[in-house]
């Protein structure tokens, strides 16, 4: 057991707060917000995620994280040097605050482009698939991220900072990332303008298309806000949560792979390698003949639309 990793404690603490949830939403006017059959789907593959990043978490300390830092930051002189120079980070409380903001950074492009790039929505999608938005979404986490989560974060480690630190940070990040999952907590006040909160991450959940790619933070929503992707619950919309094609199934392994189905069969749609290669590397909705659309694409249609009609 990984005591150094928050995700170790906060396990259990996952389960009792999806029970709550559970248990309060049958005894209030919400009885929908959870579903039996898709709450078991998602429990199911939050066991698969947990067991598989177990199994894989060792190898990626040692063969990224702890690679990386050992590489660019060897030991001269008995003191640790980064190779460009400087002393490699210790552990101060300022260090920690800088890690902890870096990680969200290396979080905030992870999660986009899994929204960006096909062959990672294709592992992401699973974590949006359910047209339910509540704790037990939380835990509905693809098998696959795992593999090439590291190498968005590898940088950290390599400018200096302990693989072990930065682990604790991304466990930190996961741990507001699950509780982010509920309708039941409605504003955090002027919290709001920093951090990415409930009603925000209700918007990053939606499959309507005024919201959909958008609030891919972290803990903060600076990100968001810098990159232009911030996006603040309209009320006046009639949320809708999941995905445009839904894999409809409450099958663990169709949801798991339905996407990289998806991608197999558009592949066949053209002979040519450009554009085989963006229907694995280009924008989830991409095509050569324009019969599907991205989200831009979508977007830029309906303001062409809307300009028309002025």
């Amino acid at each position: 057991m990984d005591l150094t990793n928050p995700l170790v404690y906060g396990t259990p603490v996952f389960l009792a707060l999806i029970a709550l949830e559970l248990t309060y939403s049958k005894h209030s006017d919400n009885k929908k917000l959870y579903k039996w059959k898709d709450l078991r789907s998602s429990l199911s593959l939050g066991v698969g995620s947990a067991v598989i990043a177990a199994l894989v978490k060792t190898t990626t300390l040692i063969l990224v994280f702890n690679f990386a830092y050992e590489l660019f930051n060897p030991i001269v002189d008995g003191v640790r040097t980064n190779i460009m120079g400087w002393a490699s980070f210790e552990y101060t409380w300022s260090i920690w605050l800088i890690c902890m903001l870096l990680d969200d950074y290396a979080y905030y492009w992870f999660h986009r482009q899994n929204h960006m790039v096909r062959f990672l929505w294709a592992a992401h999608i699973v974590h949006h698939s359910s047209d339910n938005f509540n704790l037990g979404t939380a835990v509905r986490n693809g098998w696959f991220t795992i593999f090439y989560k590291p190498f968005f974060y590898v940088w950290i480690v390599m400018i200096g900072f302990p693989p072990e630190m930065l682990i604790v940070c991304m466990g930190i990040e996961a741990l507001w990332q699950f509780q982010l999952h509920t309708k039941y907590i409605k504003t955090l006040g002027f919290l709001d303008h920093i951090l990415n909160t409930h009603t925000m991450h209700q918007v990053h959940h939606a499959k309507n298309i005024e919201f959909m790619d958008k609030n891919h933070g972290g803990i903060l929503n600076v990100f968001d806000r810098i990159f232009g992707t911030w996006k603040p619950l309209d009320n006046d919309i009639d949320i809708k949560f999941g995905v445009s094609i839904p894999p409809d199934s409450y099958n663990v392994l169709v949801i798991l792979t339905h996407e990289y189905k998806n991608i197999w069969e558009d592949l066949s749609k053209s002979k040519n390698w450009y554009h085989k290669f963006m229907y694995i590397f280009g924008a989830p909705g991409w095509s050569h003949d324009g019969s599907t659309l991205t989200i831009k694409q979508i977007r830029s249609e309906m303001r062409k639309t809307a300009e028309a009609n002025l």
